[in-house]
């Protein structure tokens, strides 16, 4: 082993030494930009029925605000999902938390907008379509409008409009057309009060079709085009940590439609609700250290092609449980944890916000991918994943100059199934919720450039200055 160590915490280092890793090149491009990050692209979703749960999305709830706040000073929280096609504002009602029928006030919502005061977060707020009416949406608009200020970024209309038959919403033959005339109604009431209202969507769960149609059509006058993400379902036999690992073959396509479409009508694009299985995630997969490894590779992915951002669903799901797949786990008696998606996204954050080089690698045959940000303070930083159960990496990073100083933190678990252990680094979040690590292992140079080491089941986070 030739190559600085990014040495999991369950082998040994004999282990390590014993292995013979697959060399491979990887040459950044530094002066070929495929975009640029902007700094709110990380976000969390949930449903409109987490703002009924008194006191969790709320500024006395510190713990949680610094848990956001640790992912980035910046980003997006959306509020949406099945249950908002279900519920209702009562200004001065009681608060409901029921997957058909939730309720939310005046003061939920006053709580929900000093939380994003306290984050610093955006806010997407959907719009019940699926059982509400014109007026009551205004009603609803007007309260989250004056809760949220300027954090509010737009609204949505309607959660998965694509699916509003198999829901129950609409009858059969319901289509693009009829909810594009739905919308504009809508649009048109609350801009009526409301004339500086934003707005996103179509929010489709698969027919990505409506997207293109929906941005010629209304790409005028949105702020963001949204589309909906999962890799499969949780109760089908085949939603396993192997599938969630290996490459989607129709995620490409689609994103890179969206991309198109996004480029002609000159809106940014968002992936606004998305996670591993749909359905609240799948026990033993969705909860893993192998996970957090598929969010890492995931967040990149929606990078390289354009996305101006993710929201990972969080919390309590559409069936009234929390998910496995939550990054931020909740006991529902007020105590936090970070799951490993947690750290699948903290280890994006110190790429967040600067612009995606040209990373060219041949991965000879390893689960392998990796990525070259070059941020806004002039750091390069390259995160290699190696989803490879078995097979190590040595990594030979070549941008074409030399560097000074090199620095790597490595992002692992005790194996990929784990549930718990996983850590950034030599730490994990303490108990308020922030992430200190003082373990970014310099890295030997030859000839100023880099060797890193990359373990099976493992990612390196690695910083180069010049």
């Amino acid at each position: 082993m030739t190559g600085s160590a990014c040495a999991l915490g369950a082998l040994s280092s004999r282990r390590l030494l014993a292995e013979s890793p697959t060399p491979l090149r990887i040459r950044i491009e530094v002066n070929r930009t495929l975009g640029h990050i902007p700094d709110d692209f990380t976000g969390l979703g949930y449903e409109i029925s987490s703002v009924a749960i008194s006191g969790l999305l709320s500024p006395s709830n510190h713990h949680y605000i610094q848990m956001v706040r640790t992912l980035g000073p910046r980003g997006v929280i959306r509020i949406g999902g099945n249950t908002s096609d279900y519920s209702s504002f009562q200004p001065g009602g009681k608060l409901v938390s029921s997957p058909k029928a939730t309720v939310v006030n005046t003061e939920s919502l006053r709580e929900l907008g000093h939380f994003l005061n306290a984050t610093g977060w955006q806010l997407i707020w959907g719009l019940n379509l699926g059982s509400g009416t014109e007026q009551r949406a205004l009603h609803e608009g007007q309260a989250v409008a004056a809760a949220a200020g300027d954090k509010l970024l737009a609204f949505e209309i309607g959660n998965e409009p694509d699916l509003f038959v198999h829901e129950g919403h609409r009858p059969a033959g319901y289509d693009y057309d009829q909810y594009l005339s739905e919308y504009r109604r809508y649009k048109a009431a609350i801009r009526a009060q409301i004339p500086s209202a934003p707005f996103a969507g179509p929010d489709v769960a698969r027919e990505t079709d409506w997207v293109v149609r929906f941005a010629q059509d209304e790409g005028h006058d949105l702020k963001l085009l949204t589309h909906h993400y999962y890799r499969g379902g949780a109760r089908n036999p085949k939603s396993t940590l192997n599938e969630l690992l290996a490459p989607d073959p129709h995620l490409g396509r689609m994103l890179d439609t969206m991309r198109a479409a996004s480029r002609k009508a000159g809106i940014p694009y968002r992936i606004c609700e998305t996670n591993s299985f749909s359905g609240g995630g799948k026990p033993g997969v969705s909860d893993t250290f192998g996970s957090a490894l598929w969010t890492l590779d995931y967040i990149f992915t929606l990078a390289t092609h354009g996305a101006s951002g993710l929201n990972l669903e969080t919390g309590v799901n559409q069936l009234d449980f929390v998910s496995p797949y939550s990054p931020v786990m909740d006991d529902q008696h007020g105590h936090y944890s970070a799951a490993p998606d947690y750290y699948g996204m903290l280890a994006f954050a110190p790429a967040a916000s600067g612009e995606l080089l040209s990373a060219d690698y041949d991965a000879a045959g390893l689960n392998l991918t990796a990525y070259a940000v070059r941020r806004n303070d002039g750091k390069l930083f390259v995160t290699i994943i190696n989803k490879d159960k078995k097979r190590s990496a040595e990594a030979h990073i070549d941008a074409g100059k030399r560097f000074s100083r090199t620095t790597i933190t490595c992002l692992s678990g005790p194996s990929l199934e784990s549930r718990t252990g996983t850590i950034l680094g030599d730490s994990s979040l303490d108990t308020s919720g922030i992430w200190r690590t003082t373990k970014k292992e310099p890295v030997r140079l030859r000839n100023g450039k880099p060797s890193i080491h990359v373990p099976a089941a493992s990612a390196a986070l690695v910083t180069l200055e010049e």
